[in-house]
């Protein structure tokens, strides 16, 4: 397949994390993935930098795309809009325009109650996030309108349910939500979409945290009614292939809701 051939796609947090079985166990990579069989060229960024040139070895070599690996975190001591601007400028040095923008990096202190949470913990969901969202779109925001793309970005259920022991991390899933709708009032006369996507997939990410925090884990996740959690490649990264179409301009601002086997919700 060759839907995406010639384009170019942001992913951030687009490193393979693994499964305790060994199976893959990141979004990110899923999105990735998805899109390398559809014959994108990508740029993936992450703090990282060994998970990123792993993703870039086997993604080269089993779909013949290009792929560019750029170690990045926006954290509160960092320059936050000199490291994303680095970020988009290495993406122009390298294929010469944007076509996607997909925010997926996260990190979290998940698990710990608003009476427990520190401003350090509040810090690192609202900056590795929201600001990260932020930053990453105004700085592509030039590119995008040249090529009239795309922008994926993605927040949670923890955010819309209001989920126990994850008030950072749904804090920042929110204004996500809420920069996404602004962007697509904004930015929908330049021809650029923006959707928001709220995952429910088996993560390496959400291993740790039944490990870490089996009550809290037990109380927020829930199986969903098709029986299995979503897979990060062949439904939610295929889901952000459909988002990348003209076909879907029609949904600019939607948050759409993925869970396993569940297709596109809005």
């Amino acid at each position: 397949m060759s839907f995406l051939k010639g384009k170019t796609a942001i992913i951030t947090g687009g490193g393979r994390a693994t499964l305790t079985d060994g199976s893959c166990g990141s979004i990110g990579y899923g999105i990735a993935t998805a899109y390398a069989k559809e014959g994108a060229n990508l740029v993936i960024t992450g703090r990282n930098m060994q998970k990123l040139l792993d993703a870039k070895e086997e993604l080269e070599r089993l779909y013949g795309i290009r792929v560019l690996p750029v170690q990045a975190d926006v954290s509160k001591e960092a320059d936050n809009e000199a490291v994303t601007k680095h970020v988009v400028e290495e993406a122009i040095k390298e294929f010469g325009h944007i076509d996607v923008l997909i925010n997926n990096a996260q990190a979290s202190a998940s698990g710990v109650t608003i009476a427990d949470h520190t401003t350090e913990q509040f810090d690192l969901a609202v900056y590795s996030g929201l600001y990260a969202a932020f930053y990453y779109m105004k700085a592509c925001y030039p590119y995008l309108k040249e090529t009239k793309g795309s922008v994926i970005n993605f927040a949670s259920g923890a955010g819309l349910f209001g989920n126990f022991g994850q008030c950072a991390y749904a804090a920042a899933k929110e204004g996500i939500r809420g920069l996404s709708r602004v962007a697509a009032t904004e930015w929908g006369a330049d021809g650029i979409n923006v959707n928001v996507v709220c995952p429910l997939a088996w993560t390496a990410q959400l291993e740790k945290f039944k490990m870490a925090y089996p009550e809290a884990f037990d109380a927020n996740v829930k199986m969903p009614p098709a029986g299995h959690y979503g897979n990060v490649e062949t439904e939610i990264g295929r889901a952000c292939v459909q988002l990348a179409s003209p076909d879907f301009k029609y949904m600019n601002g939607e948050t759409i809701t993925l869970e396993g086997g569940m297709g596109l919700r809005p």
